[in-house]
């Protein structure tokens, strides 16, 4: 798997998550719980995974609908 965005806003994942299930592109949240070590103030990113295969696919997607993706 590879890191396709990074962000501390949800909005963003939960918008990523639903453009890459409309292109049946799976994907996993990294970080999605460390709301709990973090206090629930948003400080540490979470990170959206897709596999290897989609990863040029998933960012075509990203990049499509204005959302910045990782390097």
């Amino acid at each position: 798997m590879r890191e396709l965005l990074r962000t501390n806003d949800p909005s963003i994942i939960a918008f990523a998550t639903a453009l890459l299930d409309g292109e049946d592109i799976e994907c996993f949240v990294l970080d999605e719980n460390i709301s709990v070590l973090e206090g629930s103030i948003g400080i540490l990113p979470r990170r959206m995974m897709v596999a290897t295969d989609d990863l040029d696919a998933a960012r075509d997607v990203m990049v499509d609908n204005g959302i910045a993706v990782s390097a």
